[in-house]
């Protein structure tokens, strides 16, 4: 009788549609990561003291590189402002009307490049010039105004770095009326250098970091598997496959990384707290309206998925290297 039934139930499961079988091996296949996805968190939870420290390790060593990361980011920030302010002053030749100045204003005025520009004459820069050398008397004892005509040229924002601003710079000096052109870089272009050097730190740094956070999950899962090797050789001989085994401790890696990871973020969020206050304050003396700006959405993403790649990887090593150690006898 209990044959036939299992015959029945047999020959229904076998008349079932594909669809069905599929969808039925595609729940119990979610059901038992989203146990073993939660088991391995509640194991966690069963050592709190653990847990945070393997997880402020790896949230130190993620929060490093993110600060480097968002402080070049302010500096990016701030140096557009910056270039913004370059200017090119080109002196004219001695030679030049107003009218073939003022034809030559009007041209540069219509260059893509060019944002603005002001012309400054020969008498207004004599007399800008007295009143704020404070050689007033002397200068009035001239015979004749030893200053040229000035054209001041603005670069749009666009046209503001210094490779596009020397650029315009070889352009405007090369005109006929044009006696000298004269631009002050370098201090803009120390500032790119500088930033290329943090650039380059940042990454150094982070990768040496990633490798300790891979190192550090690494070591914490190798301890697990040593504490659990009895369990593991009884799962091995009741036929249970690597992959079974495998999977708590992959979404341990996982966990670590992703508490790692929100440590980080807390971390680095506290610090700007910390140094937005004196940083606005500094800011406001050279009055300027320049904030520290903190993690945006990609940063945040960047580091809680890093911290969760990283731990996958430091448990995928660990797991790959020990579990072909145990083999029960």
């Amino acid at each position: 009788m209990n044959q036939e039934a299992n015959d029945r139930l047999l020959l229904r499961e076998r008349a079932r549609p594909a669809d069905s079988r599929l969808a039925t091996r595609l729940r119990t296949w979610l059901l038992r990561h989203a146990q073993v996805f939660f088991g391995s968190l509640g194991r966690l939870a069963r050592t709190p003291v653990s847990t945070l420290m393997t997880a402020a390790v790896i949230g130190i060593a993620l929060a490093l590189p993110t600060g480097l990361h968002l402080l070049l980011q302010n500096l990016q920030q701030l140096s557009g402002g910056w270039e913004g302010a370059a200017q090119i002053s080109l002196f004219l030749r001695e030679d030049t009307s107003e009218g073939e100045a003022e034809a030559l204003l009007a041209q540069i005025r219509k260059l893509p490049e060019v944002a603005g520009a002001e012309y400054i004459s020969r008498e207004a820069a004599l007399a800008e010039f007295q009143r704020l050398s404070g050689f007033g008397e002397a200068l009035a004892a001239l015979d004749e105004n030893p200053l040229p005509a000035v054209i001041v040229v603005s670069p749009g924002l666009l046209h503001a770095s210094p490779a596009a601003t020397e650029a315009l710079l070889g352009r405007l000096r090369a005109l006929p009326a044009v006696d000298l052109a004269q631009l002050d870089m370098q201090w803009i272009q120390r500032l790119y250098a500088i930033m290329a050097i943090v650039e380059r730190t940042v990454a150094v740094l982070g990768l040496l970091l990633a490798l300790g956070v891979i190192l550090v999950v690494g070591n914490t899962i190798r301890l697990a598997i040593q504490n659990r090797r009895d369990e593991i050789v009884i799962i091995k001989l009741i036929g249970g496959t690597d992959a079974f085994i495998r999977r708590p401790f992959l979404y341990s890696g996982f966990w670590y990384g992703l508490l790692g990871g929100i440590l980080g973020l807390v971390l680095v969020g506290a610090a700007v707290i910390a140094l937005d206050g004196p940083i606005t304050e500094l800011a406001g003396l050279y009055q300027s309206s320049f904030s520290l700006q903190g993690p945006d959405a990609a940063t945040v993403g960047l580091l809680l998925g890093g911290g969760i790649l990283l731990g996958l990887a430091g448990s995928w090593l660990a797991v790959g290297r020990h579990l072909r150690a145990i083999e029960p006898r």
